[in-house]
């Protein structure tokens, strides 16, 4: 899996992280700098083909947040697509509507520190 990343798509990444959105902004202030269960989180990271909004690479963990665009019957057919492909690599995908994420923000970490533990006493 060393093959060399698409320096188009890198950049593309870089530009997301520096205009994300709020939500994805208030996440990322919950998991940055292992703040989250001591476990390192990188943001809009690069699995080719796609881009992924956080990704826990010790316990093979993708989360994604999801806007009312991923509402749409397109969507669901591209998210669905994406999240094969993911979990064909052995990743496990999680994703949390936005306004979970700013509404119930209990319910959304109380549901992701329970995936993290499942993931963690499986990893080896």
């Amino acid at each position: 899996m060393n093959k060399k990343l698409d320096p188009q798509l890198l950049e593309f990444a870089k530009s997301m992280r520096h205009s994300a959105t709020d939500v994805e902004n208030f996440m990322w202030q919950l998991l940055r700098a292992k703040r989250f269960m001591n476990l390192k989180f990188r943001r809009q990271h690069v699995i080719q083909p796609y881009i992924v909004d956080f990704y826990c690479h010790e316990i093979g963990l993708v989360i994604e947040l999801d806007g009312s665009q991923h509402g749409t019957n397109d969507a669901i057919e591209y998210d669905a697509e994406r999240t094969k492909f993911l979990e064909a690599l052995g990743l496990t995908v999680v994703r949390y509507w936005n306004y979970d994420v700013l509404g119930r923000t209990d319910v959304v970490l109380g549901d992701l520190w329970q995936r993290c533990c499942e993931l963690k006493n499986t990893s080896p």
